[in-house]
């Protein structure tokens, strides 16, 4: 007789049994933040191991790990059970993200261990980005610090409304009703102001368990829950079916001629077969024909399932636009207020170019104006040029092509995007949009019967503009100088655009900082760039020492206009020539920010030319400069036997 296939069968149908149970409950979201060493690790092993949600394995390896890495003597240190990294270990603080999964007989849970160190702020509001409840973890001993404003502050903006005060090490305060009330009111008196619809203080202690799953004898004078209890009875707030419908578009679903759907996850909203949707950004209209999954097709889905939408009609949709309901449609623009946070270590500057993305999308985008910084302390709205590590501020953005979205106050999921740095590709930024900009929709583009071919082709020549760049004194201007000579002789026409003489009037508002030398270049750039609509050929004669200001220049140009010519002179030649007597007072330190002295140059990488001035003459550079705009058929019809190289 086989036992065996009823035992199998009875196992299949407890795992389906439990699977069912467990589809049933709901789910929280929860991230831990605040200030470097309040035991936010400790607080999720402790209810990891309390919850005996740790297999015996991985309590094993945590007693040895305690033994080699522990703070807590012969005690099991519960930081180390989501501490994974090396350094964290070594240093005792938590860096990365750390997710990890539980559940309750009443709920489920995913909760997001973030870092309390400054310098890991990018990955605080990484966790928060999706969470329901954020549990702030403050040192009784402490009281309330610079980090844990920031981080209640980017719960704030990021959405977060419920909050746990949780006033670790109690136990260090000898239980201390006075201390827990008075980290209570101090950290009120400020969250306030930052729209929260709970507060929930608890005081525990990580390390022992104190008010974790259960309530403290240790502490009677507390009558509040405990924070598994809090957290199995927070209320969620359930996905808004009547949040208009917003369908992300991540991938064109065409696995054979017969089928062509989109497929992504719902923002928010329902849609059924049958329900008219529009394109967010062209505006075409079309109906739900079929709502596929993998287990077949569905008569309805909403926000958070993952789909595959069939139109009834061939309409364009590619990645990055969105599905929307038509009576509802979201903001499309390519000028928006936004709040940002910044991540980078070197400062935001207004003007520089970053690449900005959404839950989809992507476009080029510019910090057009830094309307104000928000103090973490005060929440005052202060002026500012820039933004450090860790700031926060509103800002307006110019993307190079609109895009759709929601204010983030409606939509986290289609209002927030990120910003990345274009040469490196790191994350330097993450924002909330708070509104479209009006001019955005009220400046069109007019259009003129005279094109630029045409205003080139009555000059014979390419329109392009020839970028010179190098310290101060390379001789970029000597060498500009002669080619326009040489050109005129031809018959060209041209126009040079040169540091010095440009300050004298577009320019002459701006200093010499960082931010004051984005701008330069960005407005030398728009003009080269109309100069070039005009049909000219433009020589731009400028130090313009950072790499992303002339990607920025390019981009604003047609494919073969923008050729860089690195004029190349090593610092100390350019010093010894020191034509206008600048680096003699730079180096006497009478002159700030002076590009090779104590502001940078960031060389070119891949110029179109690298001219190496030392031992040639300025005839021989120019005749490589005419020889580059030959080869890129800038000029043509031209007598080579000139060349002086």
């Amino acid at each position: 007789m086989n036992t065996i296939a009823p035992i199998e069968a009875s196992a299949a149908e407890e795992i389906r049994a439990y699977m069912a149970e467990q589809e049933k409950k709901s789910l929280l979201r929860f991230l831990t933040c605040g200030s470097v060493d309040d035991g936010k690790s400790t607080l999720i092993g402790r209810l990891l191991y309390d919850t005996k949600l740790i297999f015996e394995d991985q309590l094993a390896a945590l007693q040895n790990d305690s033994r080699k890495h522990g703070t807590n003597g012969e005690d099991i240190d519960f930081a180390l059970l989501v501490d994974g990294l090396e350094a964290e270990r070594e240093q005792g603080i938590t860096i990365d993200v750390a997710y990890r999964f539980f559940s309750t007989p009443k709920r489920k849970f995913i909760v997001a261990d973030t870092p309390g160190h400054e310098q890991y702020t990018r990955n605080m509001a990484t966790g928060a980005s999706t969470a329901d409840l954020a549990i702030v973890l403050v040192d009784a001993r402490q009281g309330i610090l610079r980090q844990t404003r920031r981080h209640s502050f980017i719960a704030s903006l990021l959405g977060i409304r419920n909050i746990v005060l949780a006033i670790n090490k109690i136990d260090l305060v000898d239980y201390s009703q006075a201390i827990f009330d008075r980290i209570v009111a101090d950290y009120q008196d400020f969250a306030g102001k930052l729209g929260f619809q709970s507060i929930q203080p608890i005081p525990l202690s990580a390390r022992f368990g104190d008010n974790v799953i259960s309530a403290s004898a240790n502490m009677p004078w507390y009558k509040g829950p405990a924070l598994l209890e809090h957290l199995e009875d927070v209320p969620l707030a359930n996905a808004d079916e009547e949040r208009p419908f917003r369908f992300p578009v991540q991938y064109v679903n065409r696995p054979n001629l017969d089928f062509r759907g989109f497929s992504g996850t719902i923002a928010s909203g329902v849609v059924s077969p049958g329900d008219e949707v529009v394109v967010a950004k062209s505006g075409k209209s079309s109906r739900v024909k079929r709502v596929v999954t993998l287990d077949g097709d569905l008569d309805r889905a909403v926000e958070g399932q993952a789909v595959t939408l069939v139109l009834e009609d061939e309409v364009e949709v590619s990645r990055g636009n969105m599905l929307v309901a038509p009576g509802a449609r979201p903001e499309v623009a390519d000028q928006f207020a936004a709040h940002l946070v910044w991540f980078a270590e070197h400062a935001l500057i207004p003007g520089r170019s970053y690449i900005l993305r959404t839950e989809t999308d992507q476009a080029t985008a510019t910090i057009t104006d830094l309307k104000y910084r928000i103090d973490i302390n005060s929440f005052a709205q202060e002026a500012a040029k820039s933004l450090d590590l860790n700031e926060v501020g509103v800002v307006n953005i110019s993307t190079q092509e609109p895009i759709a979205f929601d204010p983030y106050k409606s939509n986290r999921s289609t209002g927030s995007f990120i910003l990345i740095d274009r040469l490196t590709n790191a994350t330097v930024g993450a924002g909330m949009i708070d509104f479209g900009l009006r001019r955005a929709s009220n400046v069109h583009w007019q259009a003129l019967d005279v094109s630029k071919a045409s205003r080139a082709g009555q000059k014979n020549q390419k329109p392009a503009v020839i970028w010179f760049t190098g310290l101060s004194g390379s001789g970029k201007s000597t060498v500009a100088n002669l080619v326009e000579k040489r050109l005129s002789s031809l018959g060209k026409h041209t126009y040079i655009l040169d540091g010095d003489n440009v300050r004298h009037g577009l320019n002459r508002d701006l200093g010499f900082t960082e931010e004051d030398r984005v701008e330069n270049i960005r407005r030398v750039g728009e003009v080269a760039k109309l100069m070039a609509d005009a049909g000219l050929i433009v020589l731009v004669s400028f130090i313009s020492p950072f790499r992303s200001e002339r990607r920025m220049v390019r981009e604003l140009l047609d494919d073969g206009e923008f050729l860089e010519v690195f004029v190349d002179t090593p610092f100390e030649e350019c010093a010894r020539r020191d034509p206008k007597g600048l680096y003699a007072k730079a180096l006497r330190g009478e002159i700030k920010n002076f590009t090779g002295v104590d502001s940078p140059y960031e060389a070119p990488e891949n110029p179109e030319l690298h001219l190496h001035t030392v031992g040639r003459t300025t005839e021989a550079l120019a005749s490589k400069v005419e020889k580059l705009l030959v080869e890129h058929g800038i000029i043509f019809n031209y007598d080579q036997s000139s060349w002086s190289i």
